[in-house]
């Protein structure tokens, strides 16, 4: 079974993807889409492993745990 603090972070993390994708992976940009501080997500992106990835068609970014 899931806990529901395990699913609070993989909601968490799939959005902090999301944002940073919409932003070209420009950290300040996505931290104020989130309203958080760019401190945290800093600190949140290497608490969930977060890594730039390869750029693909179009501009597309990708987090390397996609692949």
């Amino acid at each position: 079974m899931v806990s529901l603090k395990d699913k609070v972070e993989e909601m968490e993390r799939e959005e902090i993807i999301k944002a940073l994708k919409e932003t070209g992976w420009v950290k300040a940009k996505a931290a104020r889409v989130l309203g958080i501080t760019e401190r945290m997500i800093g600190y949140k992106i290497k608490k969930y492993g977060i890594k730039i990835s390869l750029t693909v068609e179009e501009g597309e970014f990708l987090d390397k745990q996609d692949l």
